[in-house]
């Protein structure tokens, strides 16, 4: 209890070491449990690069914030109040706060380790606590399949009194050991490297900006230069040279001042630094761009990359989750409610709004075709529609199997291109829309750019070029 007084509101927490441990030698290396070594090393990379930091943290608050939903009311209400005002540690409150804590130290050191703390009457979770890995060891039990929990002191280690009190979780375990690993696995060495050059461009700038100048004096026409001569220059230099103001340097003989390593270039270290900035990020699986790594002329995440991140977070809820269940299980139990709740995650959002809302609309429209390829009436949701008049069906059945009524066809009218600058700084010229208003005729329409003949939707029966004087365009000019 690091020798405070206890108070009478909670328990003791029983994962603290009761007495520092002491030893007059070396901890060697431990390959069964995370040595105090490995945590230092660790911590260490997180304060010396701080990519390794902004990353985790960034993992940490894009997992989301999650609701325990139960099937009782007065157990739902009991369970909400729980997940926002349950004390955490000394200054903390909220189960999310015990979570994200549980969760930063789970891709850290691979391992967590955290404890209940009961209030007083012995109905319900008064506190959480996450405690320090320094305090408490990982180990089996009688078997493999048993981990047990115990408290470091002088000599050996206690198992936990309360097990039940205590959750622990580890990261990517290795076979056979009770121990994780951490996502910082691997970095160490590369992280040693861009350290390295980084230290010595600091030490090269330091050179630059405290210039050192060699003064060499020949003798003069009598050929006479004493060693008062070269004391007496000496000195004159160092006044010009610490004096506040500008001063002249004034010499006998041939003087030659010369600034050291001004012909010597600082060796260019952009590439070697980001071919190691690219290993540390490949091993985070955060995104360049959420690190502030402007690395492509693209300003927004491609679907694939936020899928990819969307499914390592979904890892990482599924690392923190039995805590949660564990934790809302045992207080619902000891208020005196034995009933089933599931846990709810806030829904993971990193794609364009526009453009997922459009997929959507697309699934949707693909889901109300006719095996005929045409679309229907319930398949357009939105935009100008209208019944084809006696010339536009005579142009639509010139492309189907047989002949349709106009009851059997919605027409409708779409923007397939214009002479507009896209995002990627191109636009199509006039003479080229006209060239596409002859190849666009008798082309169908398919979704998510997939050209399967199941996956027509409609046919373009008609193209015309149009002149509009009120559209304008992004940057600032009129169609013609």
């Amino acid at each position: 209890m690091f020798g405070r007084k206890k108070h009478s509101g909670k328990a003791s927490v029983q994962t603290v070491a009761k007495k520092p441990a002491s030893s007059a030698f070396p901890q060697f290396w431990n390959s069964d449990a995370l040595t105090a070594a490995e945590r230092g090393l660790y911590s260490a990379l997180r304060e010396a690069v701080p990519v390794i930091d902004a990353a985790i943290g960034k993992i940490v608050r894009l997992s989301g914030g999650f609701r325990v939903v139960t099937g009782d009311k007065r157990a739902q209400k009991l369970a909400d109040d729980f997940v926002k005002n349950v004390a955490v540690n000394s200054a903390g409150m909220g189960l999310g706060g015990f979570v994200s804590a549980y969760l930063d130290s789970l891709l850290t050191f691979g391992e967590a380790v955290g404890e209940m703390i009961p209030s007083p009457d012995g109905r319900g979770i008064s506190a959480l606590y996450n405690a320090s890995l320094d305090d408490v060891e990982l180990s089996f039990g009688e078997n493999p399949l048993d981990l047990r929990v115990s408290v470091k002191g002088c000599g050996e280690n206690s198992p936990v009194k309360y097990p039940q009190l205590v959750v622990a979780g580890i990261l990517n375990q290795k076979s056979g050991k009770p121990r994780g690993t951490s996502i910082l696995a691997g970095l160490p060495f590369v992280s040693s490297i861009m350290l390295r050059i980084l230290e010595s461009l600091k030490t090269n700038w330091e050179r630059i900006g405290d210039v050192r100048f060699a003064v060499t004096c020949s003798p003069g026409a009598d050929g006479v230069f004493t060693e008062e001569n070269a004391r007496l220059i000496a000195d004159e230099w160092k006044k010009a040279m610490r004096s506040d103001t500008v001063c002249d340097f004034v010499a006998l003989g041939d003087v030659s001042i010369k600034a050291i390593g001004a012909d010597n270039q600082l060796p260019d270290c952009e590439v070697p630094v980001r071919v190691i900035l690219e290993q540390i990020v490949a091993k985070l699986g955060i995104p360049p761009f959420l690190l502030g790594l402007s690395w492509s002329s693209t300003e927004r995440m491609s679907a694939q990359q936020a899928d990819i991140l969307t499914s390592e977070l979904e890892f990482y809820r599924s690392a923190v989750e039995p805590a949660i269940r564990k934790i809302a299980g045992m207080h619902l139990r000891l208020c005196g409610f034995n009933c089933g709740f599931d846990v709810e995650w806030d829904n993971i959002n990193l794609q364009d709004e526009v453009e997922l809302s459009q997929a959507r609309l697309n699934n949707a429209n693909a889901l109300k075709t006719n095996n005929r390829g045409t679309v229907t009436k319930d398949a357009v949701i939105g935009g100008s529609t209208s019944r084809p008049t006696d010339e536009e069906l005579g142009l639509i059945n010139a492309y189907t199997r047989r002949e349709l009524s106009a009851d059997e066809v919605y027409v409708f009218s779409v923007v397939l291109c214009d002479n507009d600058v896209d995002r990627d700084g191109e636009r199509f010229t006039v003479e080229s829309l006209f060239e596409l208003e002859k190849l666009f005729v008798g082309k169908t329409g398919i979704f998510d750019h997939n050209p399967s003949a199941k996956n027509q939707t409609a046919r373009i029966f008609a193209c015309a070029v149009e002149r509009t004087i009120t559209f304008a365009l992004r940057r600032g000019r009129i169609s013609p």
